[in-house]
């Protein structure tokens, strides 16, 4: 067979294997349903697509599948820039890695480290650590721990002893869960064990602009101030907090706190210095920070929180970390808006932030 015929036959025969290829069906119907299953790539213009481009139907002889966007790049095709398909196959593509890697850190009791978690997502270990801190928020040891602490709260409640719960929940030794035990739990384990034990609570309720504030203090410092029209359920939603906790109202000396804190809503620009107790994730206390340090009567996007704290795309997960806010006024959630500057939700009511950024431009 002479070197034309060779090459006629090797193209006939590249025809034959694409169009029996049940992927080509799907690009030869534009399959929406397919995108993210595969893409496909152009030989002869070094371009990949999603299976739902519209672009012109290649020649099978020249289309090469690959099993997603990333695999297609390291082979040197581009994305195509009519359907845009071939960059959200990519997104997916890693979206999809991340959230495997999540499920991972979520059900396993044993440590597992960067190089185990990149290899089961089949993404090196250096790109996988960028990857997984832009989508999450946080870097992939630092979301471990938060699984430990979550699965050390939730065993505390059904072990027999505090040391048994612990290393159920996949801490290698007793002492590396106490060192961190405070911030985890907010009080001893034994205290959280109990629900609350043997802790104290102090709390006072005071009326102001925004309707009922309850504030409490634990021995650590401001653990909640709480907003709503009605007392006895911002009562009750510190009760189900510490449902043992011993809670005292009415203390004179923690009035003057209450105090301070309807002075401060009613004239922000006199600031407001308390000891907080602050518990959350390493990302939520990052986000906070950023939010103690927007001045009053200024606000600040979502966005440029994110990239405050050097995690552009990192936005969703901001908004979270403001909802999660127990903290009213004194961590200010409610200088966050939009982009475009709107109002967005706020835990204790639109209308309460609106109210309070009003107060702040007056003064």
């Amino acid at each position: 067979m002479s070197g034309k015929s060779k090459t006629l036959y090797q193209a006939i025969m590249n025809i034959h294997k694409t169009a029996q290829d049940p992927r080509w069906l799907a690009v030869i119907n534009c399959d929406g349903s397919a995108d993210g299953e595969f893409v496909y790539a152009v030989k002869t213009t070094g371009i990949y697509c999603a299976p739902s481009c519209p672009s012109r139907q290649p020649n099978p002889e020249n289309v090469m599948f690959f099993d997603n966007a990333e695999a297609a790049e390291q082979a040197g095709f581009r994305p195509c820039k009519r359907c845009r398909q071939g960059v959200i196959s990519l997104a997916q593509f890693h979206a999809q890695r991340v959230e495997k890697a999540c499920r991972l850190l979520e059900d396993s009791a044993e440590v597992v480290t960067l190089n185990q978690l990149a290899e089961a997502v089949g993404i090196s270990a250096y790109h996988f650590h960028r990857l997984f801190k832009a989508q999450t928020g946080v870097t992939p040891k630092d979301y471990q721990q938060a699984q430990r602490a979550r699965r050390v709260r939730e065993k505390l409640a059904d072990s027999v002893t505090v040391t048994e719960a612990i290393h159920a929940a996949g801490y290698p030794s007793d002492g590396r869960f106490y060192e961190t035990s405070g911030a985890t739990l907010g009080m001893t384990p034994q205290g959280f064990r109990s629900g609350g034990r043997d802790v104290r609570v102090w709390f006072a309720i005071a009326d102001s602009a925004l309707g009922a504030i309850l504030v409490a203090e634990s021995q650590r410092g401001i653990c909640a101030i709480l907003l709503g029209d009605d007392p006895q359920a911002l009562i009750i939603e510190l009760q189900n907090s510490f449902p043992q906790a011993e809670l005292l109202g009415g203390d004179p000396d923690f009035e003057q706190r209450i105090a301070s804190i309807v002075g401060f809503v009613e004239a922000p620009h006199i600031g407001l210095d308390l000891p907080l107790d602050i518990r959350g994730t390493a990302f939520q206390q990052r986000v906070w920070q950023a939010l103690r340090a927007i001045p009053a009567g200024t606000t600040a996007s979502y966005a440029e929180i994110a990239r405050q704290i050097g995690l552009p795309k990192s936005v969703r997960a901001v908004a979270g970390a403001c909802a999660a806010n127990v903290l009213a006024v004194a961590i200010p959630c409610h200088r966050v808006v939009k982009t475009d500057g709107n109002i967005s939700g706020y835990r204790w009511g639109v209308e309460r932030k609106r109210s309070l950024l009003a107060r702040e431009e007056k003064n």
